[in-house]
């Protein structure tokens, strides 16, 4: 099979569309013919070895793990003996890395999940394409907001970021869960923000929200362009910043980021997990109605380099998918 690998940290151009061995599937495994993948900020975080404390267990000068990819979608080729939950010819999508089998990826013509992973059958309605853009991104939004911010039905909600990848779910996910949504995103994302249901929309560029002089019971902070302390300034009495985004850079800043929003109180910084329980419930926003991927643009698999390029520069509407044909 056809595969991206990468041997090297460095920038996109280390990614290379190799062939590969085909994953071995196990009794309790389902091989899955990939039809579509998407990229997110962990793809570029590994393939860059950044920041370098995390290489103690990547890898100190390359990388253990050689692919990419976190979140697929595709069709059951074939599966374990003791499988019991899917079979040849279902559209699923999942993934989420900690439960696709080691050497395999989303970035690849077939991948191999365990049964018990986070694997799930497509929700109806939706295309390979927007399945895949599914399960990291929404999989943030829904525990951020909901295990972490504690939301409830009549909170006032700030997404800070709300154009992106994730940004474009927490939105949503907040409506659906009762709350008043405001998103934060740039002039030529404000119209997009409004279409996904935003109660208010601040553009960045004209407006600071921390100066705004309005409270909220919620901010999910996705993109950490303004500080600690001042989105501090923003939280009613009660409300709780939840960072998904912690500082920037190769060395120092992220673990200055990350002691400084764990010292305080009401400030939970936080890393998404996976759950097959919770790719459910998404799915079942997703099959009323309530929830939608936005995805902004697509690549074939030999150009995931410029996918992942263009999702590092930080602009992305939505999420960015990479199309797999394996036939």
């Amino acid at each position: 099979m056809k595969a991206i690998r990468y041997h090297a940290y460095g920038p996109p151009e280390v990614l290379r569309l190799e062939d590969a061995d085909m994953p071995a599937v196990g009794a309790g495994d389902v091989l899955i013919r990939v039809r579509a993948a998407s990229v997110n900020p962990l793809d570029w975080h590994h393939m860059r070895g950044e920041p370098y404390f995390a290489r103690l267990d990547m890898g100190l000068t390359r990388p253990k793990h050689t692919a990419l990819g976190a979140d697929l979608a595709g069709v059951v080729e074939s599966a374990g003996r003791d499988v019991t939950a899917f079979r040849p010819g279902d559209e699923v999508y999942g993934g989420c890395g900690l439960d696709l089998v080691p050497g395999t990826t989303g970035l690849a013509e077939y991948a191999c999940l365990r049964q018990d992973g986070m694997l799930r059958k497509m929700p109806a309605g939706l295309t390979f394409e927007q399945a895949a853009a599914v399960p990291v991104a929404a999989l943030t939004a829904l525990q951020g907001l909901r295990d972490k911010g504690r939301i409830r039905r009549g909170h006032r909600v700030l997404v800070n970021g709300a154009s992106g990848g994730v940004g474009t779910f927490a939105v949503q996910i907040a409506k659906a869960m009762g709350a008043e949504v405001t998103g934060v995103c740039g002039t030529g994302n404000t119209e997009l923000v409004r279409s996904i249901g935003a109660d208010h929309v601040v553009d960045y560029t004209k407006e600071d929200y921390t100066r705004a002089g309005k409270r909220y019971d919620v901010v999910l902070d996705l993109v950490a362009n303004r500080g600690v302390l001042a989105n501090r300034r923003v939280l009613a009495p009660a409300g709780v910043l939840v960072e998904c985004a912690p500082s920037k850079g190769q060395w120092v800043g992220p673990v200055l980021g990350m002691a400084k929003i764990m010292a305080m109180p009401r400030m939970a910084l936080f890393l998404s997990r996976t759950s097959a329980d919770d790719l459910t419930v998404v799915s079942g926003l997703i099959e009323s109605g309530k929830v939608a991927p936005v995805i902004d643009r697509t690549y074939p698999l030999d150009e995931t380099a410029e996918a992942v390029r263009y999702l590092e520069r930080g602009h992305a509407r939505g999420k960015v998918v990479v199309t797999v044909d394996a036939s």
